[in-house]
């Protein structure tokens, strides 16, 4: 297993955009190419940076009001495929799926939509679906991706890329991966506690 990995695809889809331009300046530098949704996707190429829409990839445009954009075999499998493994390569190939080796998410806000008393319905518009299951999917497949978790690991990453470029070592990847899990494991709490008052 190679412990260096080069970074080459990036999907991002993020809620808040302060702090990506520094980053996504870095990436295109380092001719990382861009994947996008909606409002990240019309931001990234406000910088000028090319991006391609994820429904050029799954052939989907994003549906019931947004609630279905990134939850796609051509996503998922593109994250979750084990680059060491001949099977999945192979069906990678097969199906037309892209690499994608770092996955940059900032979930909606669900915590402060709940402090700003908002009505029950638009907290729950507040849930991630996809997000929340991006992280996961990067984090569970941490030996090839490197998975951004929220805002507060962008300079992170920026600090690895100004060091060695666009490329990150397995202990890098791990670290990423165990912050995620702790983003999702907070953000599920305090839905559950919301659900639970």
């Amino acid at each position: 297993m190679a412990e260096t990995k080069k970074i080459k695809t990036a999907l991002v889809s993020v809620f808040h955009k302060d702090g990506l331009d520094e980053l996504l300046k870095k990436l295109n530098e380092e001719g990382v190419r861009f994947l996008s949704t909606g409002g990240t996707q019309s931001f990234i190429e406000s910088l000028g940076y090319e991006c391609q829409k994820v429904e050029d990839v799954t052939t989907y445009p994003s549906i019931l009001g947004g609630r279905v954009k990134t939850l796609h075999p051509k996503i998922f499998g593109g994250i979750l495929g084990r680059r060491d493994n001949e099977g999945d390569n192979e069906q990678m190939h097969l199906y037309g799926i892209p690499e994608i080796d770092l996955v940059i998410v900032d979930l909606y806000p669900f915590e402060q939509t709940v402090a700003s008393g908002a009505s029950d319905a638009d907290i729950i518009e507040k849930i991630d679906i996809g997000g929340i299951s991006l992280i996961r999917a990067g984090a569970k497949n941490f030996k090839d991706v490197v998975i951004v978790p929220s805002k507060a690991e962008y300079s992170v990453l920026l600090d690895i890329l100004n060091k060695k470029g666009a490329q990150t070592d397995i202990e890098d990847r791990k670290m990423f991966a165990t912050r995620a899990f702790g983003v999702s494991s907070h953000y599920d709490t305090a839905i559950h506690n919301w659900f639970n008052k």
